[in-house]
């Protein structure tokens, strides 16, 4: 069918894998990814034909799999958890452009942010983000600023691929960064292997992350100032309970209005740039901080 599926099959087991991407790999003539990947879904289509790549090999696996397709096949390249998420997808996309006929559908799926964040608690419920700390592709420079950044506007960071055998010393250094910003008693969390066999997880401060036993199948969630420990779980308040306020930090709350990290005066006034507004927000806007 000239067609090639980014599918994304979530952290491992087949409880966590949508019906879109099930759909996907069934109507498939074959199956290809990464080698573990690839050992994960191979026990639920059996009689799938499939091809397997180890690690450093991701433009030979999608070129694979375009050639395939050109030939009439209908193709799934299989991700851990979403296929745009530090995945194919985006590398399929970009190698299609020399495969006029070719038709790339992304299926997504569920990502470790989310599926590891759900054996914790409930640790992004507010403003969150994900680095990753593999500098294989990013280099290391850039990755200190973007925690860097992260830590100064309060953000819950889900750091990806958190460390390897050789890259034994890049968490270690990624917590000093946070702790420039961050409490050392900021909550934090992790989760080895979710949804698969062995599954592990705890909850620490962040003076003590990185001496916690990550691997490069953990992932894990430093919590911003807002986050807290609920009956053994780990939470980032959203502030319903507040009553439409906001309870930031230190006792500050923002009067039925958000407090803006970039330095908004909550008081109706003091805009950036010089603006003034002369009236306060109405009830429906002081609510709609979702």
């Amino acid at each position: 069918m000239n067609k090639v599926y980014a599918v994304g099959i979530g952290p491992g087991d087949a409880a966590f894998m949508t019906e879109a991407a099930r759909a996907a790999l069934a109507a498939s003539d074959v199956i290809c990814g990464y080698t573990v990947y690839v050992d994960l879904i191979q026990p639920l289509f059996p009689q799938k034909v499939f091809y397997a790549t180890p690690m450093m090999q991701e433009m030979k696996r999608c070129r694979w799999a375009l050639e395939t397709a050109k030939q009439g096949k209908t193709v799934a390249m299989v991700c851990s958890g979403d296929s745009g998420v530090y995945g194919m997808a985006g590398l399929l996309l970009q190698l299609a452009e020399a495969y006029e006929d070719i038709e790339i559908e992304v299926v997504c799926g569920v990502t470790a942010a989310v599926s590891g964040a759900a054996v914790l608690g409930a640790p992004i419920g507010h403003d969150f983000c994900v680095i990753s700390l593999s500098d294989l592709l990013t280099p290391w420079d850039l990755i200190e600023e973007r925690l860097r950044c992260a830590a100064k506007g309060d953000f819950i960071v889900c750091l990806y691929n958190p460390k390897s055998k050789k890259r034994t010393e890049h968490l270690g250094r990624a917590c000093e960064i946070l702790l420039e910003e961050k409490s050392p008693d900021t909550v934090c969390g992790w989760v080895k292997q979710i949804g698969r066999k062995g599954q592990e997880s705890n909850i620490i401060a962040l003076s003590a992350l990185a001496d916690e036993p990550i691997d490069m199948f953990t992932t894990v969630w430093v919590g911003s100032s807002m986050t807290k420990v609920c009956a053994g779980r780990m939470v980032t308040p959203r502030g319903y309970e507040n009553g439409g306020r906001l309870a930031m930090p230190g006792g500050h709350e923002g009067g039925g209005r958000i407090a803006m990290l970039s330095g908004y005066e909550g008081g109706g006034r003091a805009m950036p740039g010089g603006h003034e507004n002369a009236g306060k927000m109405s009830a429906a806007q002081e609510y709609e901080y979702k």
